[in-house]
């Protein structure tokens, strides 16, 4: 399936999703990286596709400090609640047929904003938790170079099989984000579904969907509370909209990785 082409998709209901997307310049031939789905019998029936919003957890103090979170469970601090509440009044109007969230505290208190103005439950799902960094874990990148030099440059070299001393490789984050989002998928074809994650996964999510290997440098932004909407399909991921952030009034902190 071809990726599509990045664009700002507005906020209304419903905005975004009846147009094929084309192919951009992220197009890579990565078989060996993208997952793909088993083909089909003819007798089967072709499941419909399901419109997602991935979105990314409000602002915490270590997002500020860019110290890395992983698996630590830091809270949202005063500017990541109120941009957890932008969000909810942006998404208002939205056809949402469930609101996901990974465990962690920051995501799950996002996810809460939008489910309270919709008298709507958060359903946890681990498989959006954010990468695993194990001993990385609430060091800032250059107290990394300083105590893990040769592990912080196979980190910044985006090695797909190297893992922090206890933490996730981009391997096994790419196929727990994958695996989950095929589930969600499932649960709901022809419907559109909230899903607030992490940093780490929406990286995943946005190389799956415009077909770019994991080792490739990123150059697009993961700031906090943009809206990212995807299409899933049994021939995969497509990229619709990405980083909306409209409905904030300031710069939101795009940290990388964390």
């Amino acid at each position: 399936m071809p990726p599509c082409r990045v664009s700002r998709a507005p906020l209304k209901a419903g905005a975004g999703w009846t147009s094929k997307c084309p192919a951009d310049r992220h197009r890579r031939t990565a078989a060996a990286t993208v997952r793909r789905p088993a083909p089909r019998r003819a007798e089967e029936t072709p499941l419909e596709a399901t419109r997602i919003l991935a979105v990314r957890h409000g602002e915490t103090a270590w997002n500020r400090l860019t110290r890395i979170q992983g698996h630590t469970d830091i809270e949202l601090n005063e500017h990541g609640r109120w941009q957890a509440e932008r969000l909810a009044d942006a998404l208002r109007e939205e056809p949402l047929a469930a609101i996901y969230a990974s465990d962690l505290k920051r995501a799950r208190a996002t996810a809460e904003a939008v489910a309270h103005q919709r008298d709507m439950p958060v359903h946890i799902h681990m498989g959006l938790r954010e990468r695993g960094f194990g001993r990385f874990e609430g060091h800032t990148w250059d107290e990394l170079e300083l105590r893990f030099p040769a592990e912080t440059l196979a980190w910044r070299k985006r090695m797909p099989d190297f893992a922090p001393p206890g933490g996730e490789t981009l391997l096994q984050l790419r196929e727990r984000v994958l695996a989950a989002v095929d589930d969600l998928a499932a649960r709901h074809p022809g419907e559109q579904v909230l899903m607030v994650v992490h940093g780490g996964v929406l990286d995943v999510l946005y190389r799956a969907a415009t077909r770019l290997e994991l080792q490739a440098p990123r150059s697009w932004a993961l700031p906090n509370t943009a809206v990212n909407r995807l299409l899933w399909s049994p021939e995969g991921l497509g990229l619709v909209g990405w980083a909306d952030v409209r409905h904030l009034q300031t710069d939101s902190l795009d940290e990388q990785h964390v």
